[in-house]
């Protein structure tokens, strides 16, 4: 009996340690072209018809406070993008909205200053609740919207926040997930800046 209760709990660590390194780096690719990158790290080339992951995206906004309903590109092309992948149902991201809000103040003229939700708005959440809760949390810049996970797919966010520094030609500058302070955000900014 100690023999098979060992046995499973060796293959409950594999199975764990198996969804884990999934859950980090994503299920390998699997293609006609053996030598293509599936799921580049942040930054780097990816294969493709956009090898270089330059392509500008369109992101749609939407009117709230700081936004108007509209489109941008990322990259943008007359000055680099700083995006923030958040989503409403993330306590980490309403911890991150001040820093966020300060960070624009400091240095949001200088980029296209952008967060970006991943949710499916129109679906498991409305328009308008994405509009409420940034308004609720003090949101005033320029709220865009990738329900269909284009945008997140290039840069791969890691987690919720995440934050990406992007020069105008697409290439990430810096990128970080979890809380940061204001200070910490605009030195990541500057990176895409200089």
């Amino acid at each position: 009996m100690r023999r098979r209760e060992a046995l499973a709990g060796v293959g409950s660590v594999v199975a764990l340690g198996a969804a884990g390194a999934i859950a980090v780096g994503g299920f390998p690719s699997v293609g006609d072209d053996p030598t293509a990158v599936g799921d580049a790290p942040v930054g780097t080339e990816s294969g493709g018809d956009d090898p270089g992951g330059k392509e500008p995206i369109p992101v749609e906004t939407i009117d709230a406070p700081g936004s108007e309903a509209g489109e941008v590109s990322i990259p943008a092309a007359e000055q680099p993008a700083f995006v923030d992948f958040f989503g409403t149902w993330c306590p980490p991201c309403i911890e991150q909205m001040p820093a966020l809000a300060e960070a624009n103040e400091r240095i949001g003229e200088e980029v296209l200053f952008v967060s970006v939700t991943t949710e499916n708005v129109g679906g498991s959440v409305t328009e308008a609740e994405v509009a409420e809760w940034w308004e609720t949390h003090g949101g005033e810049w320029t709220l865009g919207i990738d329900p269909t996970a284009e945008l997140a797919a290039r840069y791969n966010p890691p987690g919720y926040p995440s934050a990406f520094a992007i020069g105008t030609s697409g290439a990430v500058q810096w990128s970080d997930s979890g809380v940061k302070t204001a200070d910490e955000l605009v030195a990541g900014i500057e990176q895409a800046i200089e």
